[in-house]
């Protein structure tokens, strides 16, 4: 019997160590973004500045704000960390918006054609899925909105909703890793490093929403 609690402790300490992993792995991916783009060189150099701080950094933090483990915010209240929450997802939209608008006028000016790759409309599919789980956080914030769900059932969608979002943002970044831009500048094993970057998150968002959503599987895991 005394081997569970050392068990649960253990198991504690690997959940922050994967919380930390996500924070690092988001961080990193931002900055090393914002090192390649040497932001102000050109229109383009914008791009996947604003897109790193969006997808890479304020979306996985605007998730791991309800971690149980990985949050920066634990000792906040919940009333706090949905204002948080909410904080980060607008810097995502806003971010995002930026990022668009940039990459737009740098084509625009090169007269180059849009949404010619599946990184650009991955991309661009994955601002419209944002803006619509947006739309459900307003729900869940004024739940008389609609009448027809529970608080319980729209908590479930937004939360399943978001994650879709987050994988889309995810592979969007991926795909921007294979592009001709990225590989021209990143190479050998530090490319794939860098490609291990966004999966870290990935994996560690995923394994937090079956966690917290699926209680009765997690007692068999």
């Amino acid at each position: 019997m005394a081997g569970a609690p050392a068990g649960r402790l253990v198991l504690g300490w690997l959940r922050r160590g994967w919380g930390l992993v996500a924070h690092l792995a988001a961080l990193g991916m931002t900055v090393l973004l914002l090192l390649l783009s040497r932001p102000g060189t050109s229109l383009f150099s914008w791009h996947p500045v604003f897109m790193s701080i969006a997808f890479c950094l304020c979306l996985t933090e605007a998730i791991l704000i309800f971690s149980p483990n990985g949050s920066l915010f634990c000792s906040c209240s919940p009333k706090i960390k949905v204002q948080l929450h909410w904080t980060a997802q607008m810097l995502v939209l806003v971010a995002a918006t930026l990022g668009l608008a940039f990459i737009i006028s740098s084509k625009n000016r090169s007269e180059l054609p849009h949404l010619v790759s599946w990184h650009s409309c991955l991309g661009l599919l994955t601002l419209l899925a944002l803006c619509g789980q947006i739309l459900c956080g307003l729900c869940l914030q004024f739940p008389q909105l609609l009448r027809n769900f529970s608080v319980a059932q729209l908590q479930l969608y937004h939360t399943v909703y978001g994650l879709v979002v987050y994988l889309l943002a995810t592979f969007t970044v991926v795909l921007g890793i294979y592009s001709d831009w990225f590989q021209a500048q990143i190479k050998g094993v530090a490319w794939y490093l860098c490609l291990g970057l966004p999966f870290c998150s990935a994996l560690v968002i995923i394994k937090q929403t079956i966690r917290t959503h699926l209680p009765e599987k997690r007692e068999h895991v």
